[in-house]
């Protein structure tokens, strides 16, 4: 099931986004968004008679996170490598606010105090409900879905200040979207799914999430045992090799197969 938020110029609203995914991870033209009474995380999925094309309505971020999104670096060994980094020894995390949540098609606004801002395609978890100390094999009992992150990074500050907080928390630098897929297991991912971003068009990142070095249980287990995650927390997994700067004006694409796509563009603070 794809659970969307969604506007048709009022008030957001929850929706359920019916129809197929092309090679491409987009919708079909006969998609349809059919209305939800409120939010399905705490009111669960009760449809309602409304529905609109899912042509005519505006993707939102699919959650808005009550506290925080947590961040894990260097979780694909090529990527550690192209970064000059070991790949650590347990998982290594980073926080971004969630003031920093933008959805599909919003812009990533490019600061004035970075010379440098990259792409990180990724994977997200959408934590389902509140939870502290989940045993790995229990992970499954309190994810709600998952969906496609870009954590953009200002790649010149993360060196300079020696911590990322600056680095990864500016506002637009967590766009997150187009929705959240609930009918999947950590076990698809670890089989494996093509995680890709473009630029402008030209692919940049083709990764795979079978190449996880810490799994999605693994993640939840570890974030868990230091932290409260709360309904509608986020993780982002981590990204492949590949990484690079964005520039204003550019278009950039993440793509995980079998979720969609999200895409954003820089512009100017």
């Amino acid at each position: 099931m794809r659970i969307a938020r969604f506007t048709t110029g009022d008030d957001p609203l929850y929706g359920v986004v019916t129809g197929d995914l092309d090679e491409y991870g987009q919708p079909s033209e006969d998609s349809v968004v059919i209305t939800l009474a409120g939010d399905p995380m705490y009111a669960g999925v009760k449809p309602l008679e409304e529905q609109h094309r899912l042509a005519d309505v505006r993707l939102l971020a699919p959650v808005i996170p009550r506290s925080k999104v947590v961040a894990i670096g260097k979780n694909y060994a090529a990527h550690a490598a192209e970064m000059d980094s070991q790949v650590p020894a347990e998982p290594l995390m980073f926080l971004k606010p969630n003031t920093s949540v933008i959805g599909p098609g919003d812009p990533i606004f490019y600061p004035s105090q970075s010379q440098r801002v990259d792409y990180e395609g990724e994977l997200a978890v959408v934590i389902g409900r509140i939870c502290r100390d989940v045993p790995a094999e229990q992970a499954t009992d309190v994810i709600f879905g998952y969906t496609i992150a870009n954590d953009v990074t200002a790649r010149d500050l993360q060196k300079s200040d020696g911590q990322w907080s600056r680095a990864k928390g500016f506002d637009s630098f967590c766009p997150l979207g187009p929705w959240i897929e609930t009918d999947l297991d950590p076990h698809d991912f670890a089989e494996g799914r093509k995680v890709q971003t473009y630029l402008n068009g030209d692919l940049k990142q083709d990764g795979s999430t079978q190449d996880l070095i810490f799994d999605i249980p693994t993640l939840v287990a570890h974030i868990s045992a230091a932290m409260t995650l709360l309904p509608g927390d986020v993780i982002l997994t981590g990204t492949p090799e590949g990484v690079g700067p964005m520039n204003i004006d550019d278009e950039v694409e993440v793509s995980i197969e079998g979720l969609g796509t999200l895409t954003n563009r820089v512009t100017s603070r």
